[in-house]
């Protein structure tokens, strides 16, 4: 089993949110992400994990996918 790009596109958007908050999401601009990263938010929220196609908020599963990918991320990359 090999994680493709869009898998790491997606880990990788789902790094960057907050878990210590409900209240903090994301916003991908268009003018502004890179097309991968605005494709990694459509299909996040396409699969549930998000609020909003642009980035929003974790949805419960969400949240859990970002803590999971997290703590991969730290035991990987204990720096």
């Amino acid at each position: 089993m090999n994680y493709n790009q869009e898998m790491i596109d997606e880990l990788n958007l789902l790094a960057l949110y907050n878990l210590d908050s409900t209240l903090a999401g994301l916003k991908i601009h268009t003018s502004s992400a890179t097309p991968s990263a605005v494709a990694a938010a459509h299909r996040l929220h396409a699969k549930g994990l998000t609020t909003r196609e642009d980035g929003g908020y974790l949805t419960t599963m969400g949240h859990e996918a970002a803590e999971m990918a997290q703590t991969l991320f730290h035991l990987i990359n204990p720096a």
